[in-house]
């Protein structure tokens, strides 16, 4: 979230850029502003009173050895009708302190002055795009009909065990993803990521610091019993392992890796746009996530960006990169680049993976932050992640936009992972 003193030093500022995420900040950002004039004279009070509480307590110590009996007890009398004032005001700033960090908590990340004006994903700027878009045939069929054809994915099975959007993957399918999974993972070694395996459920507490919570509590799947969260991305997990921690300034770049399955609601979705594994509840994932020092965050982004462009050319699909308006960019992002690759027989584009800046905001709800060399005081981190990749429209893309007559060829840089070259019956 926002520092107070970003928003109270920069106030007009922080309006401003808010309106290209389409958020009207006014009204809030003086609420914020009352509330902590609030604050910050509650604390004067508390200090003052507390001052003298302590000058009334260590007289009371002289006046009895003075034998000042009387004006001892009556300074005693004074103390303790202090004592009660000052926890009555101190649950006062408790509250008040509470109130502003809620109301800090509903204003999102300003976005970089990169991002575009803008409504809907129509209104985001194309700013690469690369590789030769298949032309099928007019037999060319849609993934779900070729995962049917060769077995590859039983949707039918995955309802019957679960529900909707929990395919289950089968021989030369299961395969296939397995050596996804693999290559992404050595490719993101390869990068300079160290490799995690984090926990799939996480706690209120981590699902806020990334800042699932409380803007995207309706998507995630909820175990109430615990108060868990299943996870939508391991960047929550991974990001959570550096929350209340103080680094060195040498200790950048922290690079991490991590795959893992991704669980998410996806309410209000369904119709022929979220057809076989265009959206689903349960998908695999790999992650790459990055702290970062200010100075160099959007140079790593720019490295992210590269590391992803390469992974699907390396699969051969055709692919383009968007750099997402105000009004599709997330609460949380600063800037947010999305790769979308072309599905052949869907003849659309399908997003893979968004990659994004988050500056501080998600360190300052983690507690993230560094000290510099010859700097006793610390500053906040900044965050980063992308997918690297998301499976599900990868396989889409690779199905529909490698079929031929013989079988589903399958990309030279997954053959040594999956021990074949080709799907056929």
């Amino acid at each position: 979230m926002l520092t107070l003193n970003t928003i109270r030093e920069n106030k007009n500022f922080v309006i401003e850029r808010l309106k290209i995420k389409n958020f009207n900040a006014e009204e809030i950002i003086s609420e914020i502003i009352e509330i902590d004039n609030q604050r910050r004279s509650t604390q004067q009070i508390l200090d003052q009173d507390q001052a003298r509480l302590n000058a009334i307590s260590k007289n009371i110590g002289q006046l009895f050895k003075q034998g000042k009996k009387e004006e001892a007890e009556a300074a005693k009398y004074q103390s303790i009708k202090l004592k009660e004032d000052i926890k009555s005001l101190s649950s006062t700033y408790s509250e008040i302190e509470h109130e502003l960090h809620e109301k800090l908590t509903l204003i999102p990340n300003l976005p970089h002055s990169s991002v575009p004006k803008g409504n809907t994903e129509k209104d985001n700027i194309e700013v690469l795009a690369k590789g030769d878009i298949p032309i099928l045939d007019g037999k060319a069929l849609p993934h779900w009909e070729l995962a049917k054809k060769y077995d590859l994915i039983d949707f039918e099975l995955g309802v019957k065990i679960t529900g909707a959007g929990f395919p289950v993957y089968k021989g030369k399918g299961a395969k296939l993803q397995r050596a996804l999974i693999n290559f992404f993972v050595d490719e993101a070694i390869d990068a300079g990521y160290t490799e995690v395996i984090p926990p799939l459920l996480v706690n209120e507490n981590s699902a806020f610091g990334t800042g699932q919570l409380p803007d995207k509590e309706g998507q995630m799947y909820h175990l109430e019993l615990d108060n868990f969260y299943l996870i939508p991305t391991s960047e929550v997990p991974v990001t959570n392992i550096y929350r209340d921690v103080i680094l060195s300034e040498k200790d950048f770049p922290i690079k991490q890796t991590a795959y893992t399955p991704c669980f998410r609601r996806e309410a209000g979705s369904y119709g022929k746009d979220v057809r076989g594994l265009n959206r689903l509840h349960q998908f695999d994932k790999v992650e790459i996530v990055v702290i970062e020092h200010p100075d160099k965050s959007y140079d790593r982004l720019d490295e992210m960006v590269n590391h992803v462009s390469g992974l699907i050319e390396k699969l051969g699909l055709p692919y383009r990169v968007l750099n997402l308006c105000g009004g599709d960019i997330s609460f949380t992002s600063a800037l947010t680049y999305d790769f979308e690759v072309f599905s052949a027989a869907q003849e659309k584009w399908l997003e893979v993976s968004s990659v994004s800046n988050f500056e501080s905001y998600q360190a300052n709800r983690l507690k993230l932050r560094f000290k510099e060399e010859n700097n006793k005081k610390t500053k906040l981190a900044h965050t980063l992640n992308g997918s690297a990749l998301a499976l599900p429209r990868i396989v889409a893309a690779l199905l529909e936009n490698n079929q031929t007559p013989e079988g589903i060829r399958i990309p030279e840089a997954l053959q040594k992972y999956t021990g074949f070259n080709i799907i056929s019956n």
